[in-house]
């Protein structure tokens, strides 16, 4: 399954359009304003089915997931001097990415591929395609992508 995550053009809050190899919307996120960044995920029908919420006042950004209301996890910036690293503590997964931070893979415990994100660089806005292996996992691969951006955001801006 193939995701394309690209980011609205003119947005006051994080606004981002995912859409499926046919050019469907299949998810929305749309930007609370909040301290930190929260981002609200919803499904073709417009219910809201997953958050990704920035933790505030810690030493390493860190993000909490969670699906619906229901809260499963969180992803953490780890501390590394030249590739980026963050630690997931649900699923079993891990990311990791390159030292100019445009592509990642997601791993899950026993080494496999969940998911490949590269970003596509000659766009006005960030956009990045996400191939997941199992759709089943998009939801989860797509927050941590969420995560990962909104990291780089708040370091960048």
């Amino acid at each position: 399954m193939k995701l394309l995550f690209k980011q609205r053009f003119f947005s006051w809050f994080d606004s981002y359009d995912i859409y499926n190899e046919l050019g469907e919307t299949v998810y929305t996120v749309k930007g609370q304003l909040s301290w930190g960044h929260c981002l609200k995920v919803f499904n073709a029908y417009g219910d809201e089915i997953g958050t990704v919420k920035e933790k505030v006042l810690t030493f390493l950004p860190k993000f909490e997931i969670y699906l619906q209301d229901r809260y499963v996890g969180c992803i953490s910036k780890e501390f590394s001097f030249f590739t980026p690293k963050f630690n997931i503590d649900f699923n079993g997964w891990n990311v990791k990415g390159d030292f100019f931070e445009w592509d990642y893979s997601i791993e899950n415990s026993l080494g496999y591929t969940v998911a490949k994100i590269s970003k596509e660089v000659f766009n006005l806005t960030d956009t990045y395609v996400i191939d997941i292996y199992n759709p089943d996992d998009a939801l989860c691969a797509l927050m941590m992508v969420l995560a990962i951006d909104a990291e780089k955001c708040s370091r960048n801006g």
